[in-house]
This record gives C-alpha cells, structure tokens and sequence, in this order.
C-alpha cells in the first residue's frame, strides 16, 4: 500500500457543509428570485392540467360530436401545458447561470487555497484522491443547487396543493390514499438508503483507490520501467478495479431493492385510487371527467415523487462529496503570515541565521544552533553528506517551513515577520530535481516572470547559455518538453531552471546541488551560467561535488546538523578536517574514473 485511501464515508456527512454554500448563491439575488417566479407558474400550470382535461373529457362525453367541445378549453389545454414546460426550462436557465458561477468559484478558492499550503501538506497528500475530491465536491454541488434547492421543496409543494384540491374537490379516502403512500414512500425510501450507504462508501472508496493508483503508476513511470514492473503495476490496478467492480455490483443489486419497493409503494396507491374513483363514477357520484382526473392527479404525485427518490439516494453522496470538498479548505496550512505582515524590503540581499533550530519531528533534529551570516552578493556553499541538513536551509530561507528556535533574516528583517510573496518574490531556486511543466521551453522559462517581454526571456536563456541549444532545435524555443521537462537532458532541464530563475530578477540566488547527478560536460555548462550570474545576486550554493563550489566566499561544513567548520576552500583544506577528507575522496575518486 502506498497510502491511506482519502474517500470519505457518506454515513458520516456534515451537514453544516450545506450552509457553507449559501454565500455562493448571493451573487445573482435577481436570477434567484425570478427562478422562484418561473418555479411557482411552472406548478400552477402544472396542477391546473388535469382540471382543465378533466372539463374536456366531461363534454367530450355529453356530445357525440368534436366540434361542440368549446376550443377554448383545448387552447387553454395548448397554453398551460406549453407554460409548464416554458416556466421550467427558463428556471434551468436562470438559475444555471448561479450554479456555473458558484461552482467555479468554490473550484478556484479549493484550488488556490491548496497552493497556499505548506510543503508538509503536499508531500502527504495522494494527487489522485486530491483531484478526485474536487471533481466530485463541485458536482455535488450542481446536484443540489439545480436538484434540491429547486425540486425537492417544490415537490412537497406540490403534493400539498394536490391533497388540499382532493380534500375539497373529492372524498377525504383519496387524500389519505395520497398522503400514506407519500408518507410510505418517503419513509421506504430513507430507510432503504441509509441501508445502501455502506455499499456506496465502499464504491466511493473502490473508486478513489483505483484513480490514486493510476495516477501514482503514471506519474512514476520511469521507476515502473526501470524495475520492469509493469505487470505488477497492471496487477495492483486490476485488484483495485475488482474491488471496484464488486462494489458496482452489489449497489447495482441493493439499488435494485430500493426501486422494487418504491415502485411497488407507487402501483398500490395508484391502484388503490383508481379503484375508489371506479366505483364512485359506477355509483354516479363522479364523471369520467374526474375519473380522469384522479388519475392524472396521481400520475402528478408519483413522477416528481419518484424523482424525489433519485434525489435522496444522491443527496447523501453529494453531501459527503461536497464535505469532502469543504474538509479540504478547512485545512489550515502551518506557516502563515503574521498579522499584521509587513512587505520585505530588500536592498543587498544580504543573509543571516542566527542560531536556528529545526525538526521535522520532535524526535528527530535535523539542525541545532546553526548561525551563519552571507553578505550582499557573496557566494556562499554549504556542504556536508546526506541528511546533515543542507537542503532544509534552503527550505527554511524558503520559509517552506518555520523554524523551531531562533531567526532567520534577510537584509535585518526577520522572515517570520514579513510576507510569504514579498520572501519568495526575493529568492530565485534552482532545485536538484528540476521538473518543467508540459508546455514549450519558451514557456517554461518565462515562468519565471509571467509578465516579461520577449526581449527579457531571450536575456535568460542567453544568461544561461541555452540560446545554441535551443537554435539547434527544429522547433526553437517553442519545443514541447514533455510531461515534468522528460524530452530534455538533466543538464539541458537544469539550464532551463537557471534562466527561468534569473528572469525572475531576485535578489538572492539558491543553488540546490544543481550538479549532483550531471556529467563534467554538463556540469561545466551549468558551472558557467552560476558563474554568469555571480556578483548580480547574492548566491547560496547547496553542493555534493566540491569542485564547484572551489571559489566560494565561504563555505559552511555541515555535520549532522550542526556547523563542524566554516572557511574558505583553502583554510578549509588547511584545517585537515571534513572537508579536507571529502576533497581528498572525490579526488582519488576523479582519478580512478579518468584511470
């Protein structure tokens, strides 16, 4: 298993999640009210039909003869049914344009409030299940604004009107026919559905499962060819869709019981008032007019009815979903901006932490009492071996995470006290790992500033010694380069970030080991665009290979999570210490590979 399932069981469904849409509806008050206006003539036209057939049939049966029936009763006929559909039709439209609105603005706050989380978040979080989540929350929330809000009362209206006509027009049996076989109906079919909600938690889980597991497959799967797992991959897909496709099958089957029962509820009732209005038209009490009235009144009851049942067995999904949805926004991320947050002001870009503590876990330190300080436009190295805690500087410089104790500062302001987007406006990061968007290079680059001219993006690239890579391609820079940048080299990807980080214009300059897994050919490549941009910007460098970072102002020595030494290249290889063994290493490891 990779990771929990995040599917959410519908037995367990917040309903405060429902008041939580009421803002959403408050853009369009206008459409809202003439939606109402179209909702109730809809109704009105709609009860008034069997009346108005109900004095056709009756003179159609005191004359032999068409002609007689007055024509206009069957234009009225004509013109109401017409308005029933017309009022409906023009309420769906009305009140579509609420429902798009609403759920694109719960989609975009969903999504921009993800990317306002911490690095914590989303290193835990399954982007299959994620994703599923949304799709789902937003379509809940199309069910039961266009369903609920506008079927479900209006049916109980309805039904009510019925009863109210039967009970004044006819005997008192047919209103109590209709109200127990509503009641029955209703109660059958909350019942009959809080029995399915385990079968459709187990769908809804299957389901997930299934997407979290293909997305995950896919997005990895370079690992999956590289250990020939594509079999196995195949195979852990199959399990989940068979748990997937039992799951169908059985609510298939309970689904099959509900609507056995509600139909059956339904033919009763029906029966049981045509039985009634029979003998009452047999013992002249009643036209044929009213016995199809009866009829239709019933017909009426039973078709919004039955679509009331198709609500209630959704409306529960959709409810969890939308909580689902709704749990997502509730998640509060761990770094936040102070209040009030003042903008970072940024001269030099110059760096200072000051006894900095961290720990990603209370159990687990990974740096204790580090203080280091870089001045304005030096270039500055840390370095040290695997899970020292190189790269979590660059995290928390970052402000990805808070530090435990002590302060970090930039230019004498403290970073918890400033702005996230005014920090992370000043740093520019050139990541191990550089993953590209599946767009153009041009693209990729301009990423860096949205906004920049055509002229400033060709700067970067030139900056970073791209442009006779890119002139070489048949396509330039409007070469697609894959799905996370896999058409392109590691060094081709790794000079694409630097010219997407220069045309950000920062003030400071991250080098997350930008070499580690890069050949001496590449590596001289990406050597020469950092040494391009020296002096323009404050440079930290996070480095394996020593080599590069030779002419460093300063390098900072880390050892398990603490500074072990600090100097330049040469005082550090005069001291014999850590360093001077790393370089002694990589150089006998240089030779034996040249060898």
């Amino acid at each position: 298993m990779r990771g929990r399932d995040r599917s959410v069981d519908i037995g367990e469904v917040n309903w405060a999640s429902l008041r939580k849409l009421i803002p959403y509806l408050t853009e369009f008050r206008g459409r809202i009210a003439l939606a109402v206006l179209c909702l109730i003539g809809a109704k009105v036209a709609s009860v008034g039909l069997p009346f108005i057939l109900k004095q056709i049939v009756d003179q159609l049966n005191e004359s032999s003869a068409v002609v007689v029936v007055p024509v206009a009763l069957l234009v009225a006929y004509g013109l109401v049914r017409f308005s029933n559909v017309l009022f409906g039709e023009l309420r769906d439209t009305l009140f579509g344009r609420v429902t798009e609105r609403a759920m694109r603005r719960i989609g975009h706050e969903v999504f921009k409030h993800l990317h306002s989380l911490d690095l914590a978040y989303h290193l835990n979080r399954r982007t299959g299940g994620v994703s599923r989540d949304i799709e789902r929350g937003v379509t809940g929330i199309s069910f039961l604004m266009r369903f609920m809000v506008f079927n479900i009362v209006p049916t109980f209206v309805e039904i009510g009107m019925i009863i109210a006509l039967l009970l004044w027009n006819y005997s008192y049996w047919f209103a109590v026919v209709v109200f127990v076989s509503v009641v029955a109906y209703i109660g059958f079919s909350v019942i009959a559905t809080e029995w399915r909600t385990e079968t459709i938690r187990q769908m809804n889980k299957a389901e997930s499962k299934s997407s979290t597991r293909s997305v995950d497959s896919l997005l990895n799967f370079e690992t999956v060819k590289y250990f020939n797992n594509e079999e196995y991959e195949a195979g852990l897909y199959d399990g989940n869709l068979a748990d997937w496709e039992a799951a169908r099958r059985k609510n298939r089957l309970t689904l099959f019981g509900l609507n056995g029962g509600q139909s059956l509820i339904i033919a009763s009732a029906a029966t049981a008032s045509m039985i009634l209005a029979a003998v009452r038209v047999k013992n002249g009490e009643m036209t044929i007019g009213d016995f199809v009235l009866i009829n239709a009144l019933m017909m009426q009851i039973f078709v919004p009815l039955n679509f009331l049942g198709f609500v209630y067995r959704e409306m529960k999904g959709s409810m969890a979903n939308i909580d689902a949805m709704f749990a997502l926004l509730s998640v509060e991320p761990a770094v936040t901006d102070p209040e009030p947050a003042k903008e970072l002001v940024v001269g030099d870009g110059a760096i200072e932490f000051n006894r900095v503590s961290f720990a990603y876990h209370s159990e687990r330190t990974i740096l204790e009492d580090v203080s280091f300080s870089v001045k304005a436009r030096q270039k500055v190295a840390v370095v040290g071996g695997s899970g020292s805690g190189k790269s979590t500087i660059m995290k928390l410089l970052f402000r990805f995470y808070d530090v435990t104790s002590g302060s970090i500062k930039i230019d004498g302001q403290e970073i918890s006290q400033v702005t996230q987007r005014s920090l992370r406006r000043t740093i520019s990061v050139v990541p191990q790992d550089t993953v590209l968007f599946n767009a153009s290079i041009y693209d990729n680059i301009q990423y860096g500033d949205v906004s920049a001219s055509d002229e400033e993006v060709w700067k970067a690239i030139r900056m970073a010694y791209l442009e006779d890579f890119i002139r070489q391609l048949p396509d330039g820079a409007d070469t697609q380069v894959g799905e996370r940048g896999l058409k392109l080299s590691g060094g081709e990807k790794q000079r694409v970030a630097i010219a997407r980080a220069i045309l950000k214009k920062p003030k400071i300059m991250v080098f997350d080991e930008a070499t580690s897994s890069l050949d001496s050919r590449a590596e001289q490549r990406i050597l020469q665009a950092m040494e391009g941009v020296r002096g323009d910007y404050t440079s930290l460098v996070i480095a394996h290979r020593l080599s590069t970072i030779v002419d460093s102002d300063l390098i900072l020595v880390l050892d398990k999570g603490r500074i072990a030494e600090q100097g330049t290249h040469t005082d550090l290889l005069a001291q014999e210490g850590l360093y001077a063994a790393a370089w002694k290493l990589q150089n006998s490891e240089s030779r034996a590979i040249r060898a």
